[in-house]
């Protein structure tokens, strides 16, 4: 055993459970590139095998996408949606159907994390006009961005790393994502309901927030960009690696979008997180730790390559270290057939339990408390748990249905 890999990897996933090191200036991301540096540093893991144990595909399907939807920010197609959302004339439980519907649909397309970043400082703003309580409705958005996402390959990062690293089907996934992801939608309105219990208004309020005027040409080159890039997907035989970097090239080929505009969208955090994780995974992998450990939970009467243990395994794990690492972890037992999908459904579902548990939570809470809002663990958790109970037990449903079928 390899002492000083496995003092990092404890290092790094201790940081990973608590946002950070306790005492220093680090988050997940700086942890994570800490652990992978010092890796390489003392000669555990040589600059080659460093470099080989990035997962490129994936990395770069991340990216690509990411700058497709930061398209969409930047033309103001996210602003124009929410505020149209917000000012409808619509009864204060169809409005939240409607926004959970939309929000679901987003994020099944595009980085959920970037569309609750865009709607979810104009949501509060449409409510506080409407003289609507927005935490409901925020509670909502967190939920189906988590849901919605978990409905395709490429909705969040732990979706395109487990689609790439098992060479899933984007159209097979799809039809073991998208059931649960309706179902799991409509659960969260009916428990968002249940909690509100007809108490929606609260005295108006006028706040202003900026966003970018929509540009219906820069919208319509997106729009017809992601359509393209969704048909290549589903009926092409082409990476989707490639295919998201030639996307992503076309949109910055631009004469109006500055392209260091498109790029400062891009979450680089996020991506160096996942460079740093490969690396420190790698290394565990390759001292056999990984396998000893996964032999031993066998031996234990605790299996992970089986669909059962696999999805509770994940649900539990993301909810511990947050769903990309959890991810990275339990790949090497996914060797099941049906792994790919119950690693991904019960990955990005679990996210909904905690406000830690995905990054989109964070996201929502934290632009909410900037606009006076404050979403408390106790609020989130009302909602959050039920609706994270309720949609694992609709996923393992289906997936079981699946297998049989």
């Amino acid at each position: 055993m390899d002492t000083t890999v496995l003092l990092v990897f404890v290092f790094v996933y201790a940081g990973m459970i608590l946002g950070g090191i306790p005492g220093w200036a680090l988050d997940r991301t700086g942890v994570a590139l800490l652990g992978a540096i010092f890796l390489l540093v003392s000669e555990r893991v040589s600059p080659q095998a460093g470099w080989d144990a990035i997962d490129v595909p994936t990395v770069a399907l991340l990216f690509g996408l990411m700058v497709v939807s930061a398209q969409f920010r930047l033309c103001g197609l996210y602003g124009a949606i929410t505020r149209r959302l917000a000012a409808a004339d619509l009864s204060p439980s169809t409005l939240l159907l409607l926004l959970i519907g939309i929000v679901a649909l987003l994020s099944a397309l595009l980085a959920n994390d970037i569309v609750c970043l865009a709607v979810a400082p104009l949501l509060v703003e449409g409510c506080l006009r409407r003289g609507l309580k927005p935490t409901p409705f925020l509670l909502a958005l967190a939920c189906a961005s988590n849901i919605g996402s978990a409905a395709t390959l490429i909705g969040n990062p732990q979706n395109m790393l487990i689609g790439q690293r098992l060479q899933l089907s984007f159209a097979g996934y799809l039809l073991d994502g998208a059931v649960p992801a309706v179902l799991g939608c409509f659960a969260t309105w009916w428990i968002v309901r249940r909690q509100v219990r007809g108490d929606w208004h609260e005295p108006r309020r006028r706040i202003h927030v900026p966003s970018p005027v929509l540009n219906r040409w820069q919208t319509s080159k997106g729009v017809l960009v992601l359509l393209c890039l969704v048909a290549a997907f589903l009926f092409s035989p082409w990476p989707r690696d490639v295919l998201a970097m030639g996307a992503a090239g076309w949109l910055l080929l631009s004469r109006r979008m500055h392209s260091h505009k498109m790029l400062g969208q891009v979450d680089w955090q996020l991506l160096v997180l996942f460079g740093g994780l490969f690396i420190v995974n790698h290394a565990l992998a390759e001292s056999g730790m990984t396998a000893r450990a996964l032999a031993a939970l066998h031996e234990a009467g605790i299996p992970l390559s089986q669909p059962a243990w696999l999805f509770a395994g994940s649900a539990v794990l993301s909810n511990i270290v947050s769903n990309v690492p959890a991810v990275m972890l339990l790949l090497p037992a996914a060797t099941h057939p049906q792994a790919g999908a119950v690693l991904a459904l019960a990955s990005t579902l679990a996210g909904n339990f905690f406000i830690v548990g995905s990054i989109a939570n964070i996201i929502v809470v934290e632009q909410a408390a900037r606009l006076g809002v404050p979403i408390t663990w106790r609020q989130h958790a009302r909602v959050g748990v039920p609706v994270t109970l309720v949609s694992l037990v609709l996923a393992a449903g289906w997936l079981m249905l699946r297998a049989q079928m």
